[in-house]
């Protein structure tokens, strides 16, 4: 089961304001990477589902975090069907994220008021989004729509929370557009968590990347 509710999840998405993606086959690597990242302050991280039995190294990251970062939030990404999702939760998911808007990940999540964001690329799919109960819609793409169309959106819709993933880096010429234009958060996967920085097993640094990033963003959102 979530340890945290789908509000806690979704206030520490705002206070955040960022959300580390990331995925690697050995849980021993995870459990370094997801250490340095809650070293350098980020206490809400996605696990993307994009490997072999990637279920298996979630379910032995999950209890490793419960055991050492107790703070930290661990969702799922890359979800796409509803019995996914429900292995995922049954293994503690915190959050669920989605490529696409799927009504069955909807009510799987629902029924145990487990946070989902599902991705979304047009007015209409966020307005259905809400209207089955997402509290933070995943902007997917990023790099597609770009700052323009989160602010467009928001013109209508003040109250739609939004995160871009992809097109996202850690840049404060890139940060500035995307919270300058009204979105709660931003995903960033290799462009925070770069294989470099992974495979040459610099930890330190990516919890000094991390920690930069979040001050960075702080700042921007003033």
């Amino acid at each position: 089961m979530a340890r945290f509710t789908r509000i806690q999840v979704a206030q520490k998405m705002a206070e955040q304001g960022m959300v580390p993606l990331f995925y690697h086959a050995d849980i021993d690597v995870c459990k370094k990477v997801i250490s340095a990242c809650y070293e350098g302050g980020a206490h809400l991280l996605e696990f993307t589902s994009r490997g072999d039995f990637a279920h298996e190294v979630f379910g032995e990251l999950s209890k490793y975090i419960r055991d050492n970062l107790p703070e930290m939030m661990l969702g799922v990404g890359s979800v796409t069907d509803a019995a996914s999702a429900s292995l995922y939760m049954a293994l503690g998911a915190d959050f669920i994220v989605t490529p696409v808007l799927r009504e069955d990940i909807a009510i799987a999540c629902n029924r145990r008021k487990v946070l989902w964001s599902p991705g979304c690329g047009s007015l209409g799919e966020i307005a259905r989004a809400e209207e089955l109960g997402c509290e933070v819609v995943k902007l997917f793409p990023g790099s597609v729509y770009g700052p323009g169309f989160v602010k467009a959106v928001r013109g209508p819709q003040p109250w739609t929370s939004i995160m871009p993933t992809g097109g996202v880096s850690p840049t404060e010429e890139n940060l500035t557009g995307w919270f300058s234009a009204g979105v709660t958060c931003v995903g960033m996967g290799s462009k925070l968590l770069s294989s470099s920085l992974v495979q040459g097993e610099k930890y330190a640094e990516i919890s000094a990347k991390v920690s930069e990033t979040l001050a960075l963003i702080k700042k921007i959102k003033g």
